[in-house]
Order: structure tokens, then C-alpha cells, then sequence
């Protein structure tokens, strides 16, 4: 069994075609075909259904592949330490980031990168459900995530912050004088919110219904950039997390209401793959999340946002 024959196979289980898989690989097709061909014989077992075309894989192909899955994963963690060890930390961290934890991700990034120039990262915002599949596959070195019942089992987690919710309203708006504000009264304004897919959506419409409120935002985004991007101008208030400050700041003329309630909702954390131990770019960018002080950090910068008008 080579390597070789297991990136075949786990190109084929990812494209679905036999045509398309070769060309992912820089191979000829009748090249791919025979390697995994090859492979069922040296296993003794069917990997994959055939028909006239790709038809998926049978349940010994479903095990396979999870190995092969795996044995890349430690080829590239074993190339990955050799490399550290002889010139430094390279390679690219593929790092999965929920869209609402996505404007702290800097904290991490950017000490990692400087501590260790030689590496790259490449961060995609994804669903929770799409960071649970991306560590399982080892698609992802790591990932920002909630850390709840939904959280990815058998990985590593690191708790980072908890998310603090804060109402962002005009400075001339019906709130713009009250030292702190209920749900139900955030709930009277003309609201900005994410929408209903996003699990910080979810989170502040429980938070709503404890208050005995129902919001209905006139404008919703699936992003945090497309939120914000509709704030300036006076007209409308968003219920946020205190996160999105260290990016995004408060708007000319705005300013932050704290709401009454919990002190802290759910955690976000940094998670990394089943890969016992982690991968030497999963390991560095542990280590700097450890350093970071995410959450101080954040609290500082919300701290500031209050004082600046007297809380």
C-alpha cells in the first residue's frame, strides 16, 4: 500500500468522479482507476461501488478512507515537524473560523505568523457543522468555534472568551440616555440582526423570549461586515457581541448600552483535530492561544467603549 494510492482515494470520495479526481491529482484516469484498483487487491476488500459511473464507496470503503484520512494527516504532521526541526515552522495552518468569531481571529494570527514567519495560514469561515466535518476529514488544522453540546467530540478545546451581548444604539435614539437596557426594550427598536441560520441569531432570540420579547429586525445579515455596514447613519440598533468591537469599534454616532442579564453567554474556543498529538502547526498556534489573553483582551476593549460614556 502506498500513499500514493490513499490521496487517489481520498480525491475520489471528495470529487465523486473518477475524470475529476484524476485531474485533481495530475494524473491520467485509467492511472487512477488501476492504483485503487491495486489497493482493493493488496486489502482484500471492495472500496468502491461501480456502475457505469461513481456510485460512492462500499462500507469497507467508508473504513478505508477514514484511515487514509488519517495516515496523510500523520505524513504531513511527521513532514511538518522534520521541517520544523530543521529550518523552523513552516507550512500552512488551515484554520476554520465561525463568522462571528472571525473579527478576533487577529489575536491568534497575528502572534503566531510573527513568531514563526516562515508559516502561512489560511482561514475560511465556516458553520459549526462545516468545522465538525472539516476536523474529523482533516481538512482543518484548527478552528474557532462555540464550545456547547454542538462542539466537534474527540478534539481538543481551548476556551477562549465567553461571549458578552451589548446593545449599539443611535446617540439621539430612544435608549441613547439609559445607564443599562432590558431585552424588551431592545426589542422596541428598529433592529439590525444576523439571521436565523447564525447561531448567534439564536442565541440572542433565547435571550429575547427569557425577557418575554419577540425581535423582528427589519434588516438581517448573514454576516458580521454586513451588519455593521448598515449601522451608520442614526437609523438603526443592533444587539452584538463584544467581540465584534475589537474589529469593528462603535460607529460614529453610537454608542454602547450594556443589557441586562446573563453576564456572559456562550464560550468560544479554539478546537484542534483528533490527531493525537496535534499536528506541529495545530501545536504553535495552541501555544499562542494560550499567550493571547483573548479575553482579557476583549474585556479591556469593551471596558473602554463603556467608560467612554460613563458606565
Amino acid at each position: 500500500m502506498q500513499l500514493r494510492q490513499l490521496e487517489y482515494l481520498v480525491a475520489l470520495a471528495r470529487e465523486r468522479h473518477f475524470v475529476r479526481a484524476a485531474a485533481a491529482c495530475y494524473v491520467s484516469q485509467p492511472s487512477l482507476s488501476a492504483a485503487i484498483r491495486r489497493l482493493e487487491h493488496e486489502l482484500g476488500v471492495p472500496i468502491v461501488r461501480r456502475g457505469r459511473r461513481y456510485e460512492g464507496l462500499t462500507p469497507d470503503g467508508e473504513v478505508v478512507l477514514a484511515w487514509a484520512h488519517r495516515i496523510l494527516a500523520e505524513g504531513d504532521a511527521l513532514r511538518q515537524e522534520l521541517s520544523a526541526l530543521r529550518d523552523g515552522l513552516t507550512g500552512t495552518l488551515r484554520l476554520g473560523v465561525v463568522p462571528t468569531a472571525l473579527p478576533v481571529a487577529s489575536l491568534l494570527t497575528t502572534p503566531f505568523c510573527d513568531r514563526h514567519p516562515q508559516a502561512r495560514v489560511s482561514i475560511e469561515s465556516l458553520s459549526s457543522a462545516a468545522i465538525t466535518h472539516g476536523l474529523a476529514e482533516f481538512e482543518l488544522d484548527a478552528a474557532m468555534t462555540y464550545l456547547d453540546d454542538d462542539s466537534p467530540s474527540g478534539v481538543r478545546r481551548l476556551p477562549l472568551y465567553e461571549e458578552r451581548y451589548v446593545l449599539l444604539t443611535p446617540l439621539d435614539g430612544p435608549l441613547a440616555g439609559v445607564p443599562t437596557a432590558s431585552w424588551s426594550q431592545a426589542a422596541t427598536l428598529p433592529l439590525c440582526l444576523l439571521n436565523s441560520r447564525m447561531r448567534n441569531r439564536r442565541i440572542i432570540d433565547e435571550c429575547f423570549a427569557a425577557d418575554g420579547a419577540t425581535a423582528v429586525p427589519a434588516i438581517e445579515s448573514d454576516s458580521v461586515a454586513g451588519l455593521y455596514a448598515h449601522l451608520p447613519g442614526g437609523r438603526w440598533s443592533s444587539v452584538i457581541s463584544h467581540a465584534w468591537l475589537h474589529m469593528f469599534g462603535v460607529p460614529d454616532g453610537m454608542r454602547v448600552v450594556p443589557l441586562d442579564g446573563p453576564a456572559h453567554g456562550p464560550r468560544v474556543g479554539l478546537v484542534t483535530g483528533p490527531d493525537d498529538p496535534p499536528s506541529v502547526l495545530a501545536g504553535a498556534l495552541l501555544a499562542e492561544a494560550r499567550r493571547a489573553g483573548v479575553r482579557e483582551a476583549l474585556d479591556v476593549r469593551l471596558r473602554t467603549y463603556l467608560d467612554d460614556h460613563g458606565h
